[in-house]
């Protein structure tokens, strides 16, 4: 014959395991939510490699350009085969992808006489790192969005950066 008392027990051990199953719950959503942001954090090193390449990429277009006036590249295919001479130039084997956003689309900021002088990320995600900064990227600190981390060349940038080193 069943008692009361062994039914009371059941409802503790029961109470008990889905206590252990709602810590473990717990447990592994941090656990995803610091590996998502050290993904995060690892994207956004490599932006900023990408992006200076693609900067210095533009640099090598508009300092190379044939004649006595510069040209920044009409678009960011050009980096990848330069038409203006013979034997097409590259400064770049392909577009990279863009880390943030995973996809070869960039944003694009016009240069004076057209072209285009630099490239940001189109991802609207805030950003990690907010300070300490290479001087040539000072104006990235604070930003709210990748996309306001634009980099540009400018022929006074050049100077800055060989003046401070490159990028870590």
């Amino acid at each position: 014959m069943r008692t009361g008392n062994h039914i009371h027990q059941c409802g503790y051990t029961f109470i008990g395991l889905l206590l252990v199953i709602m810590l473990a719950g717990l447990a592994l959503a941090e656990a995803a939510n610091t590996w998502s942001n050290l993904r995060q954090r690892e994207r956004e090193q490599e932006l900023l490699k990408v992006g200076d390449k693609i900067r210095a990429a533009i640099g090598e277009y508009y300092n190379q350009s044939p004649g006595q006036v510069k040209q920044y590249p009409p678009t960011l295919d050009d980096l990848v085969r330069d038409k203006r001479y013979p034997a097409p130039k590259r400064y770049l084997r392909k577009i990279p992808v863009d880390p943030m956003t995973g996809m070869a689309n960039w944003g694009t900021m016009e240069g004076q006489g057209g072209g285009i002088m630099g490239v940001m990320s189109l991802s609207a995600k805030q950003p990690f790192k907010q300070k300490n900064f290479p001087p040539i990227y000072k104006s990235f600190e604070n930003k709210k969005f990748y996309a306001d981390w634009v980099f540009a060349y400018t022929p006074a940038n050049e100077l800055l950066k060989q003046d401070t080193g490159t990028l870590p």
